[in-house]
């Protein structure tokens, strides 16, 4: 079950709730009585988000931790990066 938490309660008592939040439980937020979001633990947005991805046939998810990968872009030899520009360009 979820908490229900007013503004004011909420700017209140922050720090408590979001360690409700950390862990693992929800917080929704009203506003005079009516609902107007939800405070819900990171891992829960991303899961959903990556299986509505998955249904709609955009990526394929084996419901595992996604690996990090290499780096596709290179830079060509003898260019520089717009990040070394920048650094050069404040010394």
């Amino acid at each position: 079950m979820d908490t229900r938490v007013g503004i004011r309660e909420l700017k209140t008592h922050l720090s408590s709730y979001l360690k409700k939040v950390k862990s693992g439980k929800t917080v929704t937020v009203t506003e005079r009585g009516q609902v107007i979001g939800c405070l819900v633990p990171a891992g829960e947005l991303v899961r959903a988000r990556m299986l509505e991805l998955a249904a709609a046939g955009i990526l394929k998810w084996s419901g595992k931790k996604p690996r990090v990968r290499a780096p596709i872009a290179t830079v060509p030899k003898g260019r520089r990066t717009v990040s070394d520009l920048i650094s050069e360009d404040r010394v």
